[in-house]
């Protein structure tokens, strides 16, 4: 029988996994020059969880989840956003527990939707989130918008897009999603098949359709501003001043909403050329309810989550090229059997140095190593032969120019510093 990789996953290979090295080291050390320090959560969580957090009515729980039940008859899911695990281990940990806590964590994780599976768009993909709790006002909002454009700014993604909205605190949403049901409501026959159903479940979710039918219909309906609370209206005007005080480029968007029911008040999404029609690259939004939606206490929250996949296919159709975070690395060559037994010696004092080393461990003949060599992309090869150590010496080659020079052994280490940057 051949085995396959599950539709809608896929194997990251050698020669790739060094492109999703580079992209998380700049996640990390972006979110750490904003103190947002690293969460890990489990990839399945109880399914309640995400019913109660992301929401009954969303597509992503109706239709998108890989939920099962485990042996002990509780039912189990595959973590679908990252957000919802995040507020259950904080609330768990009791890091909300005090007045005036605050709380400012990312994470780089795998999620799982079950979706028709095309570019970018898989049933196990992967996310940079980060989610800042404990404070309301709208400055926080900002720092995780800053922090997830600086993300990709050092990723060197160009022709990016902001787009933000307000669909207010919870009474302004609900008043907001009652006048929206009486506009459509006469129009229900124009809809598609699936905003039928959200009319009555999620009719939020209209103004993200993607089916003409339903952009024709919600056309004309009226903006989620005009139904916003003084609060929410002076917390999103606020909003609005810091980001153009910080000189970043962003258009408001009256029909922009999210995926997530818990949204509230702030939300935005950032898009990039390169990916075609289903542009967004990450996304996010406040969350002032959720917290205590799901136990803990009333604790305001906002945050950000940012496809991998997706950001990688932009770069890659952008022609921007990622920075190789692999150490150059040194191919020990060796002439003859005592050559051979030296090298295992020199592997490990290299090593010991901070030096990247690899060495052919069958008896290849000497080509055959420098084969090997160039396979690995070596930037240095050392050979080592008879003459070599009767002299305590050792020959250094540059395999890009062909240069080669005899170096004391003495001075091995401090010559392949100089020579690697190490």
């Amino acid at each position: 029988m051949k085995y396959q990789a599950p539709r809608g996953t896929f194997d990251t290979l050698p020669d790739e996994s060094w492109k999703w090295q580079a992209i998380e080291r700049i996640a990390r050390s972006t979110a750490g020059l904003f103190h947002f320090a690293e969460i890990r959560t489990p990839i399945f969580e109880s399914t309640e969880l995400f019913h109660r957090g992301v929401g009954e009515g969303s597509d992503i729980v109706r239709k998108e989840t890989f939920t099962f039940d485990d042996r002990g008859g509780r039912s189990i899911t595959l973590r679908p956003e990252g957000t919802a695990g995040v507020v259950r281990a904080v609330i768990e940990a009791g890091l909300l527990n005090q007045d005036g806590s605050r709380v400012k964590v990312f994470y780089i994780a795998p999620n799982f939707r079950y979706e028709r599976p095309e570019k970018g768009r898989m049933r196990q993909h992967h996310q940079f989130g980060a989610e800042a709790f404990g404070v309301a006002a709208p400055e926080q909002d900002v720092e995780c918008i800053l922090l997830q454009l600086d993300f990709y700014r050092r990723c060197g993604l160009k022709d990016i897009s902001l787009q933000i909205n307000s669909l207010g605190d919870r009474e302004s949403k609900a008043r907001y999603r009652q006048i929206l049901v009486e506009y459509l409501t006469p129009r229900q026959g124009e809809l598609g098949e699936d905003s039928q159903r959200r009319l009555v479940e999620n009719p939020l979710r209209i103004l993200d359709s993607k089916d003409p039918r339903d952009q024709a219909a919600v056309a004309n309906a009226p903006p989620a501003a005009d139904s916003l609370s003084d609060k929410s209206r002076m917390h999103f005007d606020q909003v609005v001043r810091l980001m153009s005080d910080a000189h970043v480029a962003f258009t408001v968007n009256p029909r922009l909403v999210r995926g997530f029911d818990y949204y509230t008040d702030t939300l935005w999404e950032v898009t990039a050329a390169g990916l075609g029609s289903q542009n967004a690259v990450g996304g996010g939004g406040r969350y002032d309810n959720l917290v205590e939606d799901l136990g803990g206490r009333s604790t305001p929250g906002v945050g950000f989550g940012s496809g991998l996949e997706r950001l990688l296919i932009a770069l890659e159709q952008q022609k921007v090229p990622i920075p190789d975070p692999r150490a150059p690395l040194v191919y020990l060559i060796a002439v003859g059997d005592a050559a051979r037994l030296a090298n295992w010696k020199l592997a490990a004092e290299l090593r010991e140095a901070g030096i990247a080393v690899d060495l052919d461990l069958a008896g290849r003949p000497t080509r055959s190593q420098f084969t090997l060599a160039d396979r690995a992309k070596a930037a240095i090869a050392l050979i080592l032969g008879d003459t070599e150590l009767a002299n305590n010496t050792i020959a250094v080659k540059d395999l890009a120019t062909g240069q080669q020079t005899m170096v004391p052994r003495s001075e091995l280490v401090t010559t392949l510093r100089s020579r690697l940057g190490a």
